[in-house]
């Protein structure tokens, strides 16, 4: 019998939140501690993240420092900030971990699945061919190959080169 380790889940399991807004929280911290809240880049109007829950390796997010559960009242310089690091997200991710297509979205509001609803955030989500294999499909069970500290150092490596 396998068995699958990924005891940084069981974090987010046992449901023991924070009070206050995670993402406001990290970008509260100092920025020497990036590397500790896996923030890849600061920018103006938002950071990109890596998700500690990750769907697949290097899933990364992009989260506006502006406190708000939507985009629509976000001023426009802060939505074309979203927009370009997405695509920088896209280009740094086919580099650093040769991702073949990408899975990019936003849940708005608990009932479309978001996990912090108050906080709106982009994810980006790398995808191999294959990916999805007999594990999620009939075991209902995700693999993530490499470890988050491991990711991160990998893309923020990359991150900093294209800069």
């Amino acid at each position: 019998m396998e068995r699958l380790w990924s005891p940084w889940r069981m974090q987010y399991i046992l449901g023991k939140g924070q009070d206050g807004c995670v993402f406001c929280d990290m970008f509260a911290a100092m920025p020497s501690e990036d590397g500790e809240h896996l923030i890849l880049h600061r920018g103006t109007h938002c950071s990109v993240i890596m998700n500690l829950f990750p769907y697949n390796s290097g899933h990364l997010m992009i989260v506006p420092h502006a406190h708000q559960e939507t985009f629509e009242d976000m001023p426009a310089e802060a939505q074309l900030e979203v927009m370009t690091l997405m695509n920088r997200c896209v280009s740094v991710l086919r580099k650093a971990m040769q991702a073949e297509g990408f899975n990019i979205g936003v849940n708005l509001g608990k009932s479309a699945g978001a996990g912090i609803s108050e906080h709106v955030h982009m994810h980006v989500v790398p995808r191999w061919t294959g990916d999805t294999n007999f594990m999620t499909t009939l075991g209902q069970v995700r693999c993530i190959p490499e470890d988050l500290k491991d990711s991160y150092d990998r893309l923020k490596e990359m991150w900093d080169r294209e800069s």
